[in-house]
């Protein structure tokens, strides 16, 4: 049998992972809403019983990374300790939360999809960036996890790796991760990050302790907004609330991205179907915008791949569609419109299956426009 041939390694002065930035991590006292998973926490850390598996799931943008590096923030730093109020804190000016403020912390390791391009394989370089792969896992996680850690003695951790978006692990990678979850090297500790727990292996979920988060009520996204500095006006405001479902990720997503503008846009053209009528500008309207916002992405994030950057563009596409009839559904008007409210979502999940096909999007997005249109003759 013909010997695999080695895999082709980049050359040492090109970027490796630390060129993708980390968030600095805020107190965990400072997240808001997600009483429950702070509780979770906070008794994990008073018990100096901590699992060296988590999951953090729950719907996209609703701090689940936010709360892990806070969490990490505290378990990284021997400092930790409680204060006066009972609540365990590390010093702010102690030097692993300098390193973990400039992004520059050793044992803290965020595995994302995109570390594909910083990979030492020229292959898994090329990789879509659509899924973690099991090089990714391996090269970025159970490697470095081997190693020893350089964490200054005493903290309740000696290395933390957090995988964003850990539905996307594919299922060697998943399988390649378990022997790590069952036999950590000691003080190791990984969290997963997911809005799709069904989508891990159930044996990685037996292995993890499982830390739900919720939406925000409307009381706690508009502290949050104020505090963040982005309230908007008007018509504009209302939209960008009720677009967000209680999400400060997809509140700012929405907002950076001017998808309100998507809406002003579609609106006239989406009436149209509502009223049975198929509007040939609508498929390519949607195919501009969703080419336009890949493009934006990718300029400012150079290591991204441009398919995954056109499926996420799609993706706020059909949630911003899905969104519009869920609020129809809502608004309760009666005379059959719940139901085609129904057959207009089901036809947008067809899409999005389709584009996970790999189908042509525009073909996929004229098809989307006809079926709309149909869906109040159906």
């Amino acid at each position: 049998m013909a010997r695999k041939p080695a895999p082709k390694k980049v050359k040492a002065d090109e970027p490796r992972a630390a060129a993708l930035p980390v968030d600095a991590p805020i107190p965990l006292a400072r997240v808001i809403g997600q009483a429950h998973a702070l509780r979770v926490l906070t008794s994990a850390l008073a018990s100096d019983r901590l699992h060296h598996a988590w999951v953090f799931h729950g719907p996209m943008g609703v701090g689940k990374m936010t709360t892990a590096l806070a969490f990490t923030a505290l378990l990284i730093d021997p400092s930790s300790a409680p204060g006066l109020d009972g609540s365990i804190a590390p010093d702010p000016e102690s030097p692993v939360q300098r390193l973990l403020a400039a992004g520059t912390h050793p044992d803290l390791h965020v595995v994302r999809k995109e570390l594909a391009r910083f990979s030492a394989d020229a292959d898994v370089q090329k990789r879509k960036q659509r899924v973690i792969p099991v090089d990714v896992i391996r090269e970025f996680l159970i490697e470095p996890a081997a190693k020893t850690a350089m964490a200054a003695p005493g903290a309740r951790a000696t290395k933390v790796f957090i995988v964003d978006e850990a539905e996307l692990m594919a299922d060697a990678a998943q399988n390649a991760l378990l022997k790590t979850l069952e036999e950590p090297p000691p003080g190791t500790l990984v969290i997963l990050v997911t809005s799709r727990p069904d989508r891990l292996l159930p044996t990685i979920r037996s292995r993890s302790q499982m830390v739900g988060f919720s939406p925000l009520s409307e009381a706690e996204m508009r502290a949050w907004i104020r505090g963040r500095g982005l309230e908007a006006e008007g018509e504009r405001a209302r939209w960008l609330l009720e677009f967000a479902c209680g999400s400060p990720g997809v509140y700012e997503a929405a907002d950076v991205s001017a998808l309100h503008d998507w809406a002003l846009r579609l609106e006239p053209l989406l009436a149209a179907g509502d009223a049975g009528r198929y509007s040939p500008e609508l498929g390519p309207a949607m195919h501009d915008l969703v080419e336009g916002w890949a493009e934006a992405y990718v300029k400012e994030r150079p290591q991204a791949s441009k398919e995954a950057a056109n499926h996420a563009g799609a993706a706020w596409l059909f949630r911003l569609l899905a969104e519009r009839e869920r609020r129809g559904m809502r608004a309760g008007r009666g005379g059959g419109r719940a139901e085609r409210n129904a057959r207009a979502i089901d036809a947008i999940r067809r899409a999005e299956t389709e584009l996970e096909a790999n189908v042509n999007a525009l073909f996929v997005m004229d098809h989307l426009a006809a079926e709309l249109a149909a869906c109040e003759a159906s």
